[in-house]
């Protein structure tokens, strides 16, 4: 779990990343969700930007992407969802 100044600290490392993946009209799916583990293994922290075709809100986007990738959310501000899973190599060191 997440302190709010890991979190605070995450979001300002978030701030200046683009935004990896775009979820549009199929939503969330099993390859959308094996490529965001491996993304999360590399990165730790990773971006989301959910289009406007997207079927599903951001939060429930937030929710079901972290329960899959058993990561943490850190902020969800619009159709951006920004996502938090400490890797083995512990990059951000957080």
């Amino acid at each position: 779990m997440l302190t709010g100044k890991q979190k605070s600290e995450l979001r300002g490392i978030a701030q200046t990343r683009k935004a990896l993946f775009q979820i549009g009209k199929d939503a969330i799916s099993e390859n959308l969700i094996k490529t965001l583990q491996d993304s999360l293994e590399a990165h730790e922290l990773v971006k989301l930007s959910l289009l406007k075709t997207c079927p599903i809100t951001p939060n429930e986007a937030a929710i079901e992407l972290s329960a899959a990738t058993h990561s943490e959310v850190v902020q969800i501000i619009g159709h951006t969802v920004i996502l938090y899973r400490r890797s083995k190599k512990n990059k951000l060191e957080i």
